[in-house]
């Protein structure tokens, strides 16, 4: 996620941090928390603009992302962080719904693993992120990676 967001802060290409501020005191993500920060790969950039919010898409955040994409043009928006099958995928999901073309930066996510709902099997988080990658690809998004997006940002000079 940080060499993406490097290429992009070189390039001069706007940056949205979307910080999950939750409600649950308990939560790792509670305000309140140390797993609220960003994580340290993100020191020094200066964001655009950041949306806090309290459900996984950050469409739905405190600040109207949709509006400001809108008010400032942006009809591309690429997806990547935490978590690869919660957060992103919901914001990739219903970022397509909303006519925008989204990239999802499939390496430049993360996900854990998860106990299955017969509460005996687990999914692998690879597994998790290619069933991800195929709910999306073709239908949501565009899935991609970090290498591929750096590659067709135009060479300064």
């Amino acid at each position: 996620m940080k060499t993406l967001v490097d290429g992009f802060a070189a390039e001069g290409s706007p940056i949205v941090l979307v910080r999950h501020d939750s409600g649950d005191p308990e939560s790792p993500l509670h305000p309140d928390r140390a797993g609220n920060a960003f994580k340290p790969a993100l020191d020094g950039v200066e964001p655009a603009l950041v949306v806090p919010k309290h459900v996984h898409s950050a469409f739905h955040g405190e600040v109207d992302l949709h509006a400001w994409l809108r008010r400032e043009e942006i009809g591309e928006i690429l997806v990547c962080g935490i978590q690869t099958n919660r957060c992103c995928e919901t914001t990739a999901r219903l970022g397509g719904d909303l006519g925008y073309d989204v990239g999802f930066v499939i390496d430049a996510t993360h996900t854990f693993d998860e106990p299955a709902q017969n509460g005996r099997d687990a999914l692998g988080a690879d597994l998790l992120a290619q069933a991800t990658a195929t709910n999306l690809h073709g239908h949501f998004a565009n899935v991609t990676t970090t290498a591929e997006v750096l590659g067709a940002i135009p060479a300064a000079g």
